[in-house]
C-alpha cells in the first residue's frame, strides 16, 4: 500500500521527519519519504510511505498519535499514492546531507552572531578602560590637591605651634 501523508500546522524545525523516520523503522517499513514544505504559504510535512497494508495503516495511526513536542499539528490528510517510493535506506542518506546543510547554515550564523559578540565586547573593553584611565587622572588630579591642601593645613599648623 502507498500513501502520501501531508502534515500541516508549526511542523518545520521541530524534528518531525526524524520522528516519522524512527516511526517507520520500528514498523520496519521498506519505502519512506519525508520533507518540509510550504503548500499555499502553509508549513507541511510531505510524507511518502509504501510498504504492506498493515504496516502503513499502523504507520498511519501513530502518525495520527505522536508528534514532537514542539509541533503544532493543524490538519493531517492522507490519500492514496502511485508514485515511486524511495527506499528507506535512501532516504537516511537524504535527511543526513539536508541536515548537514542546515548544521552548516546555523554554524556560520553562529559564527557571525560570534564575532558581532566580540567585537561589542571588545568595544566595551575600550570603553571601560578609557573610563578606568579618566578616573586614574581625577584621583591622581585629586590626590595632589589634598597633598597641596595638607601642605598648606601643616604650614599653616607649624607657624601656629611657632606662635605659641
Amino acid at each position: 500500500m502507498k500513501k502520501k501523508i501531508v502534515i500541516f500546522g508549526e511542523v518545520h524545525n521541530v524534528c518531525y521527519r526524524p520522528l516519522l523516520l524512527g516511526i517507520a523503522e520500528s514498523l520496519e517499513i521498506e519505502r519512506f519519504f519525508a520533507d518540509n514544505i510550504k503548500i499555499d504559504g502553509k508549513d507541511a510535512v510531505y510524507v511518502l510511505v509504501d510498504s504492506s497494508d498493515e504496516k502503513v495503516e499502523e504507520f498511519i495511526k501513530m502518525v495520527r498519535s505522536k508528534q514532537p513536542d514542539n509541533a503544532k499539528v493543524e490538519e493531517v490528510t492522507i490519500v492514496d499514492y502511485s508514485g515511486n517510493v524511495m527506499k528507506i535506506d535512501h532516504y537516511y542518506r537524504y535527511l543526513t546531507s539536508a541536515q548537514l546543510g542546515k548544521i552548516a547554515t546555523y554554524g556560520r550564523w553562529m559564527v557571525e552572531k560570534q564575532i558581532e559578540m566580540l567585537n561589542k565586547q571588545d568595544l566595551t573593553i575600550a570603553e571601560i578602560k578609557a573610563t578606568r584611565d579618566e578616573l586614574k587622572e581625577e584621583i591622581k588630579a585629586t590626590k595632589d590637591e589634598l597633598k597641596e591642601e595638607i601642605r598648606g593645613v601643616s604650614s599653616r599648623l607649624d607657624k601656629t605651634n611657632t606662635l605659641l
